[in-house]
């Protein structure tokens, strides 16, 4: 690596928080500060080629745009068209083409309100950014950090600053555990889009939930005990008898009922992070567009 590189990277490391995507709000006499002070120039945009025939395009459509914010710190922003709730941000490649991934920034919403928060990554790849075609692969693993800043937004309550960290990463927690165990399961199918993930996962998850028809065979037993949480009957003998026991408090308790309701999209993207990831192991190409 050398100097220039290396200086660059120290740099965003020490800006990275200054980034729109990463600036918290300082809310003071009812008004917002939102970083706007720190907003980025995109240099330059790539995608994947437009949809073809068969309906999906090539990588999974992907768009890489060079950025430049105002302290004059370069950086790189990975989107896809599969996951639109999270950004993948990374250091501007050197002339060799090696850069590498330091956050991932996430914005989903739901009917109680949203999430949003900057998480630590860690990783290697290779970026070539041509003037007419950028090349991209990422061949080692990307391993993930905490949840270093947030919001949340619940009905008429904003949390921000330490409260909302603290709450996000006992969030990103649950959802690591619960799309661990999902994964796990023999029968867990190898591919599911948004709308299949919802409709397969909640009759096992919360069959209490759903109609009779929807129920899973022999999910109640007559010696079952059932406590009260979050206003529903839970049967815990179902959680013991389906669930690993880490799990077992966080069903029982409700709480996996609130993540699935304020934050579906979210554990969603925990549970195809692999997969996500494992698209950018071939090189994808990318074709500059106007911006």
């Amino acid at each position: 690596m050398n100097a220039q590189y290396f200086l660059s990277f120290y740099i965003l490391l020490l800006t990275i928080c200054f980034l729109p995507s990463c600036a918290s709000l300082v809310e003071k006499s009812g008004e917002a500060l939102d970083g706007s002070a720190f907003e980025e120039k995109t240099l330059a945009i790539y995608r994947t080629a437009k949809k073809d025939p068969g309906g999906s395009p090539p990588g999974g459509g992907v768009e890489i745009r060079k950025v430049q914010n105002r302290l004059g710190v370069y950086s790189v922003v990975i989107t896809l068209n599969k996951f639109p709730s999270i950004k993948i941000r990374g250091t501007l490649p050197d002339e060799q083409g090696e850069f590498s991934i330091v956050s991932l920034d996430y914005l989903g919403g739901s009917p109680q309100g949203w999430n949003e928060y900057s998480l630590d990554l860690a990783g290697q790849g290779n970026l070539v950014l041509g003037e007419t075609t950028a090349i991209l692969s990422i061949n080692s693993p990307i391993e993930t950090g905490q949840i270093f800043w947030g919001r949340i937004r619940r009905y008429d309550t904003r949390i921000t600053g330490n409260e909302a960290v603290t709450g996000l990463q006992g969030r990103h927690e649950r959802l690591l555990s619960l799309a661990e165990w999902m994964n796990a399961r023999e029968d867990t199918p190898a591919i599911l889009i948004r709308k299949d993930f919802e409709q397969y996962w909640k009759p096992i998850l919360f069959p209490e939930l759903v109609s009779r028809r929807q129920k899973p065979h022999g999910w109640q037993q007559e010696s079952d005990e059932w406590v009260t949480a979050e206003d529903i009957r839970w049967n815990t003998g179902y959680t013991e008898r389906v669930f690993p026991e880490e799990l077992w408090r966080i069903r029982n308790s409700g709480a996996m009922l609130r993540d699935w309701e304020e934050a579906l999209e979210w554990m969603y993207n925990e549970y195809e992070w692999e997969r996500l990831i494992s698209q950018f192991s071939q090189e994808t190409i990318l074709s500059k567009v106007r911006h």
